[in-house]
């Protein structure tokens, strides 16, 4: 039988998540973007939920294009409060669009979103060696200064736990539990 972290459970989707995405790195801005925007989503709620409604996020927010949604006005929020396949939550919706205009001034600056976030890490993933799901924090010194300077750029929904989730999320860090067979495959790449 394979070993998988605790978290991802049994449901189909959670455990292809953790197997296939869960903490491989991340250098494509698009899903950098779009990864920042669920991460943000899930706030208050499962990622579970979040993945259910992964595709629907997709199709509602035009393939997390950027610059597509950077654009929208009202009507675009308000066409988006009622799609009843993703979150229906105002303030997240409208710090999506917030969020999308700062990913648009961050990668002017850096070149790419991708090069802003990796040099937090000096370009290299963050191996750590969990044995248990308790040993993994909820924050740390970087997610929390991460966080900080996404506010600064006038980011919402970038606290400092959800930016560790996110940094996992794209393979920042590796925080697969040490006895899970996605350890070492990542460590690997």
């Amino acid at each position: 039988m394979v070993k998988r972290c605790t978290w991802c459970g049994s449901d189909p989707q959670y455990v292809a998540y953790h197997d296939e995405d869960w903490g491989v790195p991340v250098y494509d801005d698009r899903l950098l973007f779009e990864m920042l925007i669920l991460e943000g989503a899930q706030a208050g709620l499962s990622w579970l939920t979040i993945l259910k409604k992964r595709d629907n996020y997709r199709q509602a927010f035009h393939g997390f294009d950027a610059d597509i949604i950077a654009n929208y006005d009202q009507n675009e929020i308000e066409r988006l409060m009622h799609d009843t396949g993703i979150v229906r939550n105002r303030l997240k919706i409208e710090a999506t669009v917030k969020n999308a205009r700062g990913f648009l001034q961050v990668r002017e600056e850096f070149s790419s979103f991708a090069d802003y976030l990796w040099h937090y890490v000096d370009g290299k993933q963050i191996v750590n060696k969990r044995k248990n799901l308790s040993d993994i924090p909820a924050h740390s010194i970087i997610s929390n200064q991460l966080s900080k300077d996404l506010k600064k750029r006038g980011f919402n929904f970038v606290g400092p736990t959800i930016c560790y989730a996110y940094m996992q999320s794209i393979g920042m860090v590796n925080d697969h539990t040490t006895d899970c067979f996605r350890y070492g495959e990542i460590n690997q790449q």
